[in-house]
């Protein structure tokens, strides 16, 4: 796996509830992490029975951080029927942790759910990434800062590349269009919070590019094939019918 640490697997292990997953998320997923970076570990955990139907349940959401090994942890994991539910809405997010390559912790529920993935997609998904990118886009402006302008590069890459191809790939390194970036990546790597380098791009011909990518994401939504809505519902209702039925 790209620069996930060896010991990734021991962070997941330690969550209080049996995993249907746990993948890593964040810049190491977008092929452009930092020595700084933090490790972002992304999963679905599964509450017993007694905790969902009782007056006392559990949590939905369990999160949770520290330092290991000099590297910051961002731990976050939904609950099945929370995750199912985040699933069929336009999500970009829960995607790309259901469907990273940077695998920690799998299950043969997690395959499940991977299958039903395609069935979730619809061209609502481009709100998804047009609303990220423009955020990314203000805080680069405020800021001038590299990392906020990847994010922007990388999330309007990905939401284009759904929508012509209804395929989730969160690489930009994979996805990249642009001459700059690969020195962009390369410069990030030294550090989370380093500005722009004026020397590999100027500001104006970024602004230009995500104009111009944020506008063919536009279009690319008006033209997708994708279905408007999803169609996995029954089956995700299904699957956490029998999850819960057989703990």
């Amino acid at each position: 796996m790209d620069d996930v640490p060896p010991w990734a697997g021991d962070v997941a292990d330690e969550h209080p509830y049996p995993l249907v997953f746990a993948t890593v998320s964040g810049a190491h997923l977008y092929g452009f992490a930092s020595v700084d970076s933090d490790l972002d570990l992304r999963a679905c955990h599964v509450l017993p029975l007694d905790e969902v139907v009782g007056l006392t349940t559990g949590p939905q959401t369990v999160e949770s951080g520290g330092v290991r090994e000099g590297m910051e942890l961002d731990v976050v994991s939904q609950e099945l029927a929370k995750f199912v539910r985040l699933l069929l809405k336009p999500n970009g997010y829960v995607l790309e942790q259901l469907l990273s390559p940077l695998l920690v912790r799998t299950s043969p529920l997690h395959e499940e759910l991977r299958a039903l993935a395609p069935h979730c997609l619809t061209p609502e998904h481009a709100r998804h990434y047009l609303g990220f990118a423009a955020g990314q886009w203000q805080l680069y402006l405020k800021t001038g800062e590299l990392k906020p302008a990847l994010y922007t590069l990388r999330v309007l890459h990905t939401g284009l590349h759904l929508m012509r191809t209804g395929e989730v790939e969160a690489d930009l390194r994979v996805l990249n269009t642009l001459p700059y970036v690969p020195g962009l990546i390369e410069a990030k790597r030294a550090g989370e919070h380093h500005a722009l380098p004026p020397d590999l791009v100027d500001p104006e011909t970024l602004a230009a590019d995500v104009a111009r990518l944020t506008a063919e994401l536009e279009a690319a939504r008006d033209a997708s094939k994708l279905p408007a809505t999803p169609s996995a519902g029954p089956a995700l209702n299904d699957l956490v019918i029998r999850t819960r039925l057989r703990r």
